[in-house]
């Protein structure tokens, strides 16, 4: 019987997965992943690095994708809160430029994978969070790309993110609604927006 439960996302190469948790008054146990449940489900892809990340409230990584050498990723959260989007980037697609975002959490302990292909970027909601992904492909230095992550064309909705949108990724007029400052990299804020990156 299988552990993990695989749910397509709207958009075609997303996935939203759901280990099954046995639990007791001791703690609880789960299989993060399976191989046999996820080619059952379709997805035969091969990772070959781990990564894992700490993050304070409101920051937000992205967006964020390689652009000869392509990496699909599961994630997950291990501590706290993320709110965890993927933009489709494959110029063929008939969702070319829509966005679909899942909340991952210790709570929930979902996961989310994201095919090759696709724009990634997380906002952490709660005071701390650890993030864990796996990737199909190793990190090029010089191949990475972005998008700004308020980009009005793509229209990503932020969850509890305040603020106008001024033309740029600046990071300095937006919060979250408890009033922290929305936190991004001096590289995160100088993206361009999709019709700026792209041109086919």
């Amino acid at each position: 019987m299988g552990q993990i439960k695989v749910t397509k996302a709207p958009i075609e190469g997303l996935f939203v997965i759901e280990p099954t948790v046995h639990g007791d008054s001791r703690g609880y146990f789960m299989e993060t992943y399976n191989q046999n449940d996820m080619h059952e489900a379709g997805l035969d892809m091969v990772f070959v690095q781990d990564n894992q990340s700490m993050s304070t409230k409101g920051v937000l990584r992205g967006l964020h994708f390689q652009k000869q050498y392509p990496q699909g990723k599961l994630v997950r959260v291990i501590k706290g809160t993320v709110f965890d989007v993927a933009v489709d980037l494959r110029k063929d697609s008939a969702t070319y430029g829509k966005w679909f975002g899942v909340e991952l959490s210790e709570e929930n302990k979902k996961q989310f994978y994201i095919s090759e292909g696709f724009a990634h970027g997380f906002l952490v909601l709660s005071d701390t969070a650890e993030f864990c992904y796996k990737v199909t492909d190793f990190y090029h230095p010089g191949d990475e790309g972005g998008l700004a992550w308020n980009d009005p064309e793509i229209g990503i909705k932020w969850p509890e993110v305040e603020g106008t949108y001024d033309g740029t990724c600046a990071a300095g007029d937006y919060h979250l609604s408890d009033g922290t400052p929305l936190n991004l990299s001096d590289k995160d804020q100088k993206w361009l927006g999709l019709k700026d990156t792209f041109s086919f």
